[in-house]
C-alpha cells in the first residue's frame, strides 16, 4: 500500500486472507492495484490477494433499522439465512450455506464473535441475543473453507464490531415505536480522553476504517492475522483513543400471542494507545432479557391463526430469562517494524432460566430431566499470537503463529414444571449436573505474494476439545450419568488469488473443517442407557470454492460457486417430551452459488442485490426413531432428501432514491423458496416474497442533527412462515412471520 494512504482507511487482513484494503474515493493507488466497493453498497476492499468470500455490512448503510435483532443486518449477505423467529425466547435462526440448520436453539456450526469476544462456546454452541445493536458499527461474514481456521465450526464466521470513540465528544438519543407494541430507547455518550485529541474534528478509528472499525480487536477484519497489500503491518500510526458508553431498552408485545419481550443492554468501550506502539481496547457489556415463548404451530394452526401460541405455551406459561455480563481485553504491541504480539482475553457469565411445556406425564420416567431449565454458565479464554511481516525473494511475506485456550463451565439444574395440578411453576428437582468443556488449539498461517498479480495463503489449526460431566442427581431408575469425552482434529486450508485485470480478481480455496457435538447433544444416549452419548463422532467437512469479483466504474459484483461434503453429519435420532437424542448420519452434500451486485442506476438512484442458490441433501439414507430410546431405528430418512431449514433459493434486493441530500427513499424485497421442516421431507414451509418501503430524513438544528425514519414492512400483507423448528416431534414446525407492520423512529445527536 502506498504510504500516502490515510491510516483511517487501512484495514488488516485476517486469518485465511492475504490482505483486505479500503481506500476512499479518489485516493492515490499504486500501479497495478484497484479497489472494490463491498457487497451491497457497504465498505470497500481490494482485488489483490483475498482468496475467500468475505462480506462487510456497515450499519450506517442499513436504512430505518428497528433494532429488533441482527437479522436486519445479516439478511443482505449472500449465503446467509438469518430468520427472525418472532420469539425473543429463541435466538435468531442463523445458517451459512446450510450449516447450522439443525439447531433447535441458539447458533450451531458457525463461529460468532462480538468485539473480539467469542459468542460461541468451545463445544460449538453459540448465541447472538447479547449483541449490542445500539452500538453496532459493522458486521463481517466469512464463508467457506477458511472458517475452519477458527476451530470447532465448518460453516462460517460472523463478527460484530461496535463503533469506536469519535475524535470529539458526542452524544445521541434514539427512540422508535411501531406495531405490536414495539418501543425502543437508547442513549450514547462518546469522546476522546482529551480535547486536544479531537482538534481535527474527524472521527479517528483504532487500526481501521470508516471511523468505527475493530481496531485492536481481531486485526480489524475480525480475522486473526495479516498484512496490507505491500506486506506492511496494518493499523494506524496514530490511533484514536477514548471512551464510548451505550445503553438501550427494547420492548415488544410481539406479533404472536404470548410473545411479549423486554431486552436491556449496556456497553462500555475504552480505547488506549501509547507512543511505544501499544494499542489496548477494553469492552464490557451486559444483557437482561425476559421473553415469553409462543412455540411453534402445526400447518393448520399457522394458516388459520398465525398470531396464535401453542396450547402448551399457554398452559405452562413458557418463558425465558437471561442475564449475561462479560468483559474482553485486546492488546497489540509492536516489536519493531516487522513483529507484533497480540493478546486477547475475555471472561463472562450467563444465567438462563427457561420454562418448557413438557407434559407432566412425559416426566414420569426416572430419566427425565424435567420441564424447567436453570443453567449457570461461566466462560473465559485467552488467545496469543505473534505476527511477522517480511519479504521472501523480494515479495511480501506474512506469518502468524498463535495459541488459544477456552473453557466453559456449567451448573445445569432441571426441575419439574408443575406442582400438583398447577402448571408452569418450578417443581421437584430432576437434574443436577456440572459440565465443563475446554479447548486448547494451536494455529499457523502463511501468506505470500509470490508473483506480481498472485498471492497465496495456507493455514493449519490443531484443536483438542475435552468434555467432562459430573452427575449429582442419582435416583432409582436414573443412574450416574457422569463421563468424559475427548476430540482432536487438524484442519488445513489453502487459497490462491489472481488479479486478472485491474478490475477483476479470481480466487479459489479448499480446506477441511469439523464440528463436535455440543453438551446438549451429548446429554442423552440413543440406546436409553446412562452416561454421555459417546457414540457420537465429530462431523468432518471437506469444502472448496471458486469465485470472481470485480468493479467496472461504480458497479461492483461478486460471484462464487462452492461445494462441501460432510461425513458423520450430526442429526436428531429421536425427539419426544423435550428429550432429544442425536446420531451421525452418513454423508451430506452442500453445493451452490452466490451472486451479489451493487451500483448506481442514475445520479440519485442506487441498487443492491444478493442471490443465493443452495442444494443441501443427504447423500445416504439413515434411520431414526419416533421416540427414545432408539436402540433400533423405526423411521428411515431416504438418500436425496433435502436437509431441513435450508432454502434452495433466496433473494434480497434494494432500490434507493435520494431526491435531495437530506432525504432517502427505499424499496426492499426479499424472497425465499420452499423449506423442508423435517429430515423425512414430510412437511415444508411454502416459499414467500415480501416487500418493504421506507424513508429517512435529516434536519440540522444548530449544532445538532435530527434524523427521522418511517418504514412499512410486508406492505402487501403476505402470509409467510418466517422459520421452522426442525424435526419437532409434535408436528409444530412452523413459526409465522408478521403481516403488515410499521416502525417510526427519531434520533437526536450532537
Amino acid at each position: 500500500m502506498s504510504q500516502t494512504t490515510s491510516p483511517r482507511w487501512r484495514a488488516v487482513a485476517g486469518m485465511g486472507l492475504a490482505c483486505v484494503l479500503s481506500t476512499p474515493a479518489g485516493a492515490h493507488e499504486p500501479a497495478g492495484t484497484a479497489t472494490l466497493p463491498g457487497i451491497v453498497v457497504v465498505g470497500q476492499r481490494t482485488l489483490q490477494g483475498t482468496p475467500a468470500s468475505l462480506d462487510r455490512v456497515h450499519v450506517a448503510d442499513v436504512p430505518a433499522r428497528a433494532q429488533r435483532s441482527v437479522s436486519e443486518v445479516l439478511e443482505r449477505v449472500p449465503g446467509v439465512a438469518a430468520h427472525d423467529r418472532q420469539s425473543h425466547a429463541q435466538d435468531v435462526q442463523l445458517t451459512i450455506r446450510g450449516f447450522g440448520a439443525r439447531s433447535a436453539f441458539g447458533v450451531r456450526g458457525l463461529q460468532v464473535f462480538a468485539d473480539g469476544i467469542p459468542a460461541t462456546m468451545p463445544d460449538g454452541q453459540g448465541q447472538v441475543s447479547h449483541v449490542p445493536l445500539e452500538a453496532l458499527d459493522r458486521v463481517e461474514v466469512l464463508r467457506g473453507p477458511f472458517s475452519a481456521l477458527y476451530g470447532n465450526a465448518a460453516g462460517g464466521v460472523i463478527e460484530f464490531f461496535s463503533a469506536d470513540p469519535p475524535a470529539r465528544m458526542r452524544w445521541s438519543a434514539d427512540m422508535a415505536g411501531g406495531s405490536d407494541g414495539l418501543l425502543r430507547e437508547s442513549l450514547s455518550w462518546a469522546g476522546p480522553w482529551s480535547d486536544a485529541q479531537g482538534a481535527g474534528g474527524d472521527d479517528v478509528a483504532v487500526g481501521g476504517d470508516h471511523g468505527g472499525s475493530a481496531g485492536v480487536m481481531r486485526d480489524d477484519h475480525g480475522l486473526r492475522a495479516g498484512t496490507d497489500a505491500d506486506g506492511s503491518a496494518g493499523g494506524n500510526a496514530t490511533p484514536g483513543t477514548g471512551y464510548r458508553l451505550d445503553a438501550s431498552h427494547f420492548a415488544t408485545g410481539g406479533y404472536r400471542r404470548h410473545s411479549r419481550a423486554q431486552r436491556d443492554t449496556a456497553q462500555a468501550r475504552l480505547l488506549f494507545a501509547s507512543d511505544r506502539g501499544m494499542q489496548l481496547a477494553l469492552t464490557a457489556n451486559t444483557l437482561a432479557l425476559s421473553a415469553d415463548d409462543p412455540q411453534g404451530l402445526t400447518w393448520a394452526q399457522a394458516r388459520a391463526a398465525p398470531r396464535a401460541a401453542s396450547a402448551g405455551a399457554l398452559a405452562f406459561d413458557t418463558r425465558k430469562r437471561v442475564r449475561q455480563s462479560q468483559v474482553g481485553l485486546q492488546l497489540v504491541q509492536a516489536l519493531g517494524d516487522a513483529h507484533r504480539l497480540r493478546l486477547e482475553t475475555w471472561g463472562g457469565q450467563r444465567d438462563t432460566f427457561q420454562m418448557l411445556s413438557i407434559p407432566a406425564m412425559a416426566q414420569v420416567a426416572p430419566g427425565s430431566g424435567g420441564g424447567v431449565i436453570d443453567l449457570a454458565r461461566t466462560y473465559a479464554g485467552v488467545d496469543l499470537r505473534w505476527q511477522l511481516d517480511a519479504h521472501l525473494r523480494g515479495r511480501a511475506l506474512g506469518l502468524t503463529v498463535g495459541i488459544e485456550s477456552q473453557r466453559s463451565s456449567e451448573h445445569r439444574l432441571g426441575f419439574e414444571n408443575f406442582v400438583g395440578d398447577t402448571l408452569g411453576v418450578v417443581g421437584a428437582l430432576r437434574r443436577d449436573q456440572r459440565d465443563r468443556v475446554a479447548n486448547r488449539d494451536a494455529y499457523a498461517e502463511l501468506r505470500w505474494a509470490f508473483a506480481p498479480r498472485w498471492s497465496a495463503t495456507a493455514g493449519i489449526r490443531h484443536s483438542r476439545i475435552d468434555f467432562r460431566s459430573r452427575d449429582a442427581y442419582i435416583a432409582p431408575g436414573n443412574p450416574d450419568d457422569s463421563g468424559a469425552l475427548h476430540y482432536a482434529q487438524t484442519t488445513p486450508v489453502v487459497g490462491v488469488a489472481w488479479q486478472a485485470t485491474p478490475w477483476l480478481e479470481v480466487y479459489g480455496n479448499a480446506g477441511r473443517g469439523f464440528e463436535t457435538p455440543s453438551f446438549a447433544e451429548l446429554g442423552y444416549r440413543a440406546d436409553g442407557r446412562s452416561g454421555l452419548n459417546d457414540a457420537l463422532r465429530p462431523a468432518r467437512t471437506h469444502s472448496a470454492e471458486l469465485g470472481l469479483r470485480g468493479q467496472r466504474g461504480a458497479h461492483a459484483f461478486d460471484l462464487v460457486a462452492f461445494a462441501s461434503r460432510t461425513r458423520d453429519e450430526l442429526v436428531v435420532a429421536s425427539n419426544l417430551g423435550g428429550r432429544s437424542t442425536y446420531t451421525n448420519a452418513a454423508t451430506t452434500r452442500r453445493r451452490g452459488w452466490e451472486l451479489s451486485a451493487s451500483g448506481p442506476l442514475a445520479a440519485r438512484w442506487r441498487y443492491a442485490l444478493a442471490y443465493s442458490r443452495l442444494d443441501a441433501r443427504y447423500l445416504e439414507g439413515f434411520g431414526t426413531c419416533r421416540a427414545p430410546p432408539c436402540a433400533q431405528p423405526d423411521t428411515y430418512v431416504a438418500a436425496g432428501n433435502r436437509i431441513p431449514a435450508t432454502a434452495p433459493q433466496s433473494l434480497w434486493a434494494q432500490l434507493r432514491y435520494a431526491p435531495t441530500p437530506v432525504l432517502d427513499l427505499f424499496a426492499q424485497a426479499s424472497a425465499v423458496a420452499r423449506i423442508q421442516a423435517d429430515d423425512g421431507n414430510t412437511a415444508d414451509a411454502p416459499g414467500y416474497a415480501l416487500l418493504d418501503l421506507g424513508a429517512e430524513r435529516h434536519w440540522r438544528i444548530g449544532r445538532m442533527t435530527l434524523d427521522g425514519f418511517v418504514r412499512l414492512d410486508n406492505v402487501l400483507d403476505r402470509h409467510a412462515i418466517g422459520a421452522v423448528i426442525v424435526n419437532d416431534a409434535n408436528g409444530r414446525y412452523f413459526e409465522p412471520a408478521p403481516g403488515r407492520g410499521w416502525v417510526l423512529g427519531l434520533s437526536l445527536r450532537d
